[in-house]
């Protein structure tokens, strides 16, 4: 799970951004997309990794390194879900006991706009945030994709460098949680008496 909660802060800048500035990006990329990226966390926390968007129904599919399973995201209510493959295994990620959305920026965060950069031929404007110990940058085009990103968190670090970058409809089958998976808790979750998010 350490390996996850690095590559949720490396692209926590992407999530927050938004928020911050009038003339922003928006929160979730404007069209289907599906963007593979170098994820660096440190050790075995590297690899390839891919995010992909289901414009239509507002949920993001991070694929993480090694095949250690993906993680399923509704941007609009903020639940995440983690998907264990090889398990054939399925966990609801906690909620904010406060009932924040995970999926929004955080009120206290304060953010810096920089400059622009090229990327793999896509112009993007820089975002720095702080909020706490969480601190970062990405660099987010007009569409809002971002294209690279490093946060701190904890005194974890993680960073992601996309590596391609491809438009076009995306599979809604892939968004949807496997039917017949065990579904379990993290440890120390309280019951909320919810599954998975339903097909």
């Amino acid at each position: 799970m350490r390996r996850v909660a690095i590559m949720m802060a490396a692209i926590a800048s992407t999530l927050a951004l938004p928020a911050a500035a009038q003339d922003r990006p928006p929160l979730t990329p404007t069209r289907d997309v599906s963007v593979t990226y170098r994820a660096e966390g440190g050790g075995p926390n590297s690899g390839e990794m891919r995010l992909s968007w289901l414009n239509a129904e507002k949920k993001m599919r991070m694929d993480l390194p090694g095949g250690a399973g993906w993680s399923l995201t509704d941007m609009r209510s903020g639940q995440v879900v983690m998907v264990m493959e090889a398990q054939r295994m399925v966990m609801e990620l906690p909620r904010d006991p406060s009932g924040a959305n995970p999926a929004q920026p955080s009120p206290t965060a304060r953010f810096t706009r920089g400059g622009t950069e090229t990327v793999l031929g896509h112009r993007c404007t820089v975002w720095r945030y702080e909020d706490g110990e969480h601190r970062g940058e990405a660099c987010v085009t007009a569409e809002g994709i971002m294209l690279r990103s490093q946060a701190s968190s904890g005194g974890h670090r993680g960073s992601m460098t996309a590596t391609e970058v491809a438009f076009g409809p995306q599979d809604p089958a892939r968004f949807r949680v496997p039917a017949g998976y065990r579904s379990m808790q993290m440890p120390g979750m309280p019951n909320s008496g919810g599954g998975p998010p339903s097909r």
